[in-house]
């Protein structure tokens, strides 16, 4: 039960990190007025990033013994590898296959939400 209460929490950070990348980057282009709407989002992820892994650090996994910096360059590293295999995956699903990019975005993203929950439980949080 344990397990599924944890993976539950891990959904929740993620979610929650998620609407914080939303509203920043409306915040960033609507009320800042920001003109590039890539750099807006850059750093509206950079937020929706600080508030998964303090959530993943302190809420989902309660691991806060290892340093910090440690723990955060652990979890940037596994970031950019389930960002690149996201992208790889919807390439090879849209552009070698030829299938909806929704469907694939939507299926892909699934699986990164594993790859992300036991990367983060066995790499950087180590529970």
């Amino acid at each position: 039960m344990k397990k599924w209460h944890e993976f539950f929490n891990f959904v929740l950070n993620g979610i929650v990190a998620a609407i914080v990348h939303f509203f920043v980057l409306i915040i960033n282009i609507e009320i800042l007025h920001f003109k590039s709407a890539g750099l807006a989002n850059f750093i509206a992820a950079i937020f929706g990033l600080s508030v998964s892994f303090f959530g993943n650090r302190y809420f989902v996994f309660r691991k806060h013994d290892e340093l910090l910096v440690r723990q955060a360059i652990k979890f940037l590293i596994l970031y950019i590898l389930v960002a690149c295999f996201h992208g790889l995956a919807l390439y090879i699903w849209t552009d070698m296959y030829t299938l909806k990019y929704l469907y694939g975005f939507f299926l892909i993203s699934f699986i990164a939400v594993f790859f992300s929950y036991f990367g983060n439980k066995l790499m950087v949080f180590k529970t």
